[in-house]
């Protein structure tokens, strides 16, 4: 009767631990993302740009570089797509189409992309800032990794393509203003 006891208590003990130590698909998802953030792609949970969504999902991003900005469109796979939504290509519907047709070189990357893409991935959007696809993980760092260049070469293709210009600052404002200032001060 004792040794029962023990017995229960070790397992008391031990349970604990057990449910602490990640599972064969955490482990692939970590190794995963430490991979592909070593690519540059940076790795967040955010909740996806579809209706009635509840919970995160894990969003992989391609920075566009500022001077550079992006087109915004979302691109949304049949399977979470409304019928009222415009088809583009392959099984993905526009909810949000870009306000200019996109160059061709845009246009056949997109294509081949949303071809070669898991069934796991459900959005793929664009925004001034950012390329961004938002899928469930189910491959392994190398099968990803097979998309990189593709994603890569979209990236640059729609580079510089925002559908609103950002605005620069105006070229000699900061010298007018400091002039100004200096004679206020009586400095020149």
């Amino acid at each position: 009767m004792e040794w029962l006891i023990i017995v229960f208590i070790m397992l008391f003990v031990i349970a604990p631990v057990m449910w602490l130590k990640p599972s064969p698909r955490q482990k692939r998802q970590q190794a995963l993302r430490t991979q592909i953030a070593k690519q540059g792609v940076s790795i967040k949970l955010e909740k996806p740009p579809l209706h009635h969504f509840r919970g995160t999902m894990p969003a992989y991003r391609w920075h566009y570089p500022q001077e550079g900005p992006g087109p915004d469109f979302l691109l949304v796979r049949d399977s979470n797509a409304s019928e009222a939504l415009t088809p583009f290509h392959a099984g993905w519907r526009w909810r949000i189409a870009p306000l200019r047709p996109l160059p061709d070189a845009a246009t056949a990357a997109l294509k081949t992309l949303l071809e070669r893409l898991p069934q796991d991935a459900l959005v793929v959007q664009s925004t001034p800032y950012a390329l961004t696809l938002w899928w469930w993980e189910s491959q392994t760092a190398e099968r990803f990794a097979t998309y990189l260049p593709e994603f890569q070469q979209l990236r640059e293709a729609l580079r510089g393509r925002a559908d609103q210009p950002f605005s620069q600052p105006l070229k000699g404002t900061e010298k007018s203003s400091s002039k100004v200032s200096d004679q206020d001060t009586g400095l020149s």
